[in-house]
């Protein structure tokens, strides 16, 4: 059984060790854009959610999940069983903006069967949707855990298994979870908000060639910025989105600058999912992927989560999907 914080400390130390030992950190650096190795990813609505019922359930010793919305009675009864297995659970659920009446049956239903379950700090959207099982696997997505939305949403989600990354995200769990809030901690390809801005804008900006970006909002000025400077120094910029009216003005400002931008309507996959990947071709790009959506919210002030890799595997899987939403969308004209 875990003791809370101690548990994180003596990870870290014993990885601190590690890194003295072999002389490199467990991350990869490129010359502008720090990331992070990434084991897996997996496609929504086509993957379901069948790969976290299976970790939550295996779990041996302790998981720590945070969640901007938990509406999926599987995930609830699966992490009942195991805090009643002894396994120490753990669960941060948003409260600011309907968070609390949005997640009000999960807390009431987690607290009932033994789960440790807390609410967020009310004066902050907590918007990041991850998963640390047995400290040994961190799931980073862009998607709730929403049973009724599943079916419909374009959605990605990680396996991060850096043991430094995961110690990270781990230390950063504890403290939000008791309201110690901090910036983020973390090395290599994490990128937390609030302040996340800046590590969004490098990987547009270290885009040579080609950017594809998918996302559920555009209104950012930082981010429009970057993307208009990309088009205008020859990259083949593609970004595709839901068609919403909120977005329309911002997409054909981009549109007049030289984006190429496309959207989806109500019929195909809603894009809930977070996305920029540059340079992506053969011999692999850089991506991002997370909960951050473009808006000043998001990267300024809420609690998000998310991962910059360059994973070959993992940059193929996430591009070719985002290239095939973009081949299917209707064009935005200037």
């Amino acid at each position: 059984m875990r003791t809370i914080g101690g548990r994180v400390a003596a990870l870290s130390t014993v990885l601190s060790v590690l890194v003295l030992l072999t002389g490199t950190p467990a991350t990869s650096v490129g010359a502008s854009v720090p990331t992070s190795p990434v084991a897996r990813v997996w496609t929504e609505p086509s993957a379901g959610y069948a790969f976290l019922y299976a970790a939550i359930v295996t779990a041996k010793y302790d998981i720590d999940l945070s969640m901007y919305e938990l509406s999926d009675p599987v995930v609830v009864r699966d992490l009942v069983a195991r805090a009643k297995a002894g396994v120490d659970v753990r669960v941060l659920l948003n409260a600011d903006y309907e968070g609390k009446s949005e997640n009000a049956a999960a807390f009431a239903a987690l607290q009932s069967g033994g789960v440790h379950v807390a609410w967020a700090p009310s004066n902050q959207i907590f918007h990041a949707k991850y998963l640390v099982i047995d400290q040994r696997t961190a799931y980073i997505g862009t998607g709730n855990l929403v049973a009724y939305d599943y079916a419909s949403t374009r959605d990605f989600w990680v396996a991060d298994v850096d043991p430094v990354d995961v110690a990270a995200i781990a230390t950063t769990f504890a403290s939000d979870f008791h309201h110690r809030v901090l910036s983020g901690e973390g090395p290599g390809g994490l990128v937390w908000s609030p302040g996340s801005g800046p590590a969004l804008v490098n990987v547009i900006d270290s885009a040579r060639s080609t950017l594809l970006v998918e996302n559920e909002e555009m209104d950012n000025t930082s981010i429009e910025v970057a993307l208009e400077a990309a088009a205008k120094r020859g990259v083949d910029v593609e970004v595709v989105m839901t068609e919403d009216s909120q977005w329309s003005p911002a997409l054909r400002d981009l549109a007049r600058a030289g984006v190429h931008a496309r959207t989806l309507d109500s019929s195909q996959a809603y894009v809930h999912a977070k996305v920029i990947c540059s340079d992506c071709g053969p011999r692999g790009g850089t991506l991002f992927v997370g909960s951050e959506n473009f808006s000043t919210s998001s990267l300024s002030y809420n609690r998000e989560l998310g991962v910059v890799t360059r994973s070959p595997g993992t940059v193929a899987a996430v591009a070719h999907v985002v290239r095939s939403d973009f081949a299917s969308g209707s064009v935005v004209a200037p």
